[in-house]
């Protein structure tokens, strides 16, 4: 598009929701950073993920198709399909300088660094999550701790210190309240430290470049540092959307999970928690949330300080969100709610893009891969599924239409948990409609009268007709949105 090609910095959280930027209506927290990302830029306000979980999502924006077509439909694959062409390696291709810091999770990363398909990156500092559960050095944030004589197992305050094994290994330091390691030392910091060494490397050499940054926050365990946990009050924090009976009509692993724990029992049981408690949980989760900011704006800082900021595109994301105790459930799974599915999204390019906008069109995150390359010049691939955003950004389409539905899918995305969930949602606008495939059960909802998604209206006779129509609905968006057209018909035959 561009005369002069632009570098991109790609900020993508893990498991933050929709509604945690100050601007964007939330009065709870303080996102100064963000809000003036989307002063400069354009905010999706009805953006959703592929899929609620990791590795689908991320293989999803990465590549521009949909979790089911790239066949990484599921967190803990051995390997990534080689068929499959990541964003990043396309702009490797045509002169981008491609740089990652933190977490990339296409491929399993338990008990090992996870393989990597040829995705472009040639600088690259690896942490899938900050705990210290790689013998062999490969956690770079860990390192990072080790060269400046730190331990994390001294330093850090959290119940676990170990997540390679279920259930975690235990901290013998902890005194009853989940506290991270300090702002300073915090893998969060780290992952800009490393994006902002990585433009340093690259600034001047005359090559575009593109640098991801994966941090693991807001992602549990909620372990923000004190300093941030001192900023809020846990008697000023909103309870978890929740209506007493809404579960009755709902699907039944969200029923046993409201009982016995979030995520098939491995988050802590809703009913046990008192009030204040679920209060506790909003401010931890918005903390490290602040903490995310505070970093965000270094960033940036440092990008106006050299000059770069102009000419340079930001994207602000999360891969999926989560639950914090909406409808009595946490952390994520085979659920479709707003608070996981719905997620934040910003662009902003100031000598390229309108400023201030606040676009309501349902978009996907899917759409990230062909609006990268038709912002630097190349011809969106005829495999990529999803649609450009840049007539958006640009101001020349409509504000507030892209798509006429989203989707998103659940594939037994998780071993040992909703193992017999396969799922896709269909949402519109107005209706949302989860289909179980081979269950009796689903979920529909009607968000122009019930927009926190209390009113299961699945069995409701006057929605009969409602619900046929949207079954078929999301069967023809879940074959259409999955055509894959990369073996690439040339010919008549």
């Amino acid at each position: 598009m561009s005369q002069k090609p632009v570098n991109i910095v790609w900020f993508c959280t893990d498991q933050q929701r929709y509604d945690t930027i100050h601007a964007l209506g939330n009065p709870y927290i303080h996102t100064p950073n963000i809000d003036k990302l989307a002063e400069e830029g354009v905010a999706f306000t009805r953006a959703y993920t592929q899929a609620p979980i990791c590795t689908p999502s991320r293989s999803c924006f990465l590549t521009g198709r949909y979790p089911r077509t790239t066949k990484a439909f599921y967190n803990g694959n051995d390997n990534y399909s080689k068929d499959e062409k990541l964003v990043t390696k396309l702009l490797a291709d045509s002169g981008y300088v491609c740089g990652l810091s933190g977490k990339l999770h296409l491929t399993s990363a338990q008990g090992r660094m996870e393989k990597r398909t040829d995705d472009g990156y040639s600088y690259i500092q690896w942490s899938e999550h900050p705990n210290d559960d790689w013998p062999g050095g490969e956690n770079d944030y860990q390192n990072w701790l080790k060269e400046k004589g730190l331990r994390w197992e001294e330093i850090y305050g959290g119940k676990y210190t170990s997540m390679a094994t279920w259930p975690p290994k235990p901290n013998p330091n902890f005194t009853g309240k989940t506290v991270g390691v300090p702002a300073e030392y915090h893998q969060t910091t780290w992952c800009v430290e490393k994006a902002i060494e990585f433009i340093e490397q690259n600034r001047g050499s005359g090559k575009p470049w593109l640098i991801s940054l994966n941090p693991y926050d807001p992602h549990p365990p909620l372990d923000p540092p004190q300093e941030y946990k001192d900023r809020l009050k846990i008697e000023e924090m909103p309870l978890p959307l929740w209506k007493e009976g809404e579960l009755d009509t709902k699907p039944p692993h969200q029923q046993n999970d409201y009982l016995q724990g979030g995520q098939d029992g491995q988050a802590e049981p809703y009913p046990t928690l008192t009030d204040e408690d679920r209060r506790e949980r909003f401010r931890d989760y918005y903390a490290e949330i602040e903490l995310i900011d505070d970093q965000f704006g270094r960033l940036m800082e440092y990008l106006e300080e050299t000059g770069q900021r102009e000419d340079t595109l930001v994207i602000f994301m999360s891969d999926h969100g989560e639950m914090n105790g909406d409808h009595g459930l946490y952390w994520k799974g085979a659920y479709f709610y707003e608070a996981l599915v719905h997620i934040p999204l910003i662009l902003s390019c100031p000598s390229l893009f309108r400023r201030g906008l606040k676009s309501d069109a349902l978009v996907e995150l899917v759409d990230l891969a062909p609006t990268l390359m038709e912002l630097t010049g190349q011809e969106v691939p005829y495999y990529m599924q999803g649609k450009s955003l840049l007539p958006i950004l640009t101001g020349q389409a409509d504000p507030h239409h892209h798509k006429d539905s989203v989707y998103s899918e659940f594939y037994h995305c998780l071993l040992g948990s909703h193992d017999n969930i396969y799922a896709t949602m269909y949402y519109d606008g107005r209706y949302k409609i989860v289909n179980y495939h081979g269950m009796e059960y689903g979920e529909l909802y009607d968000h122009e009268t019930d927009p926190d998604e209390f009113c299961n209206l699945w069995d409701k006779p006057e929605y009969a007709i409602k619900k046929a129509e949207l079954i078929k609905k999301n069967f023809d968006s879940a074959v259409m949105k999955n055509m894959d057209r990369s073996m690439h018909m040339i010919n008549e035959y």
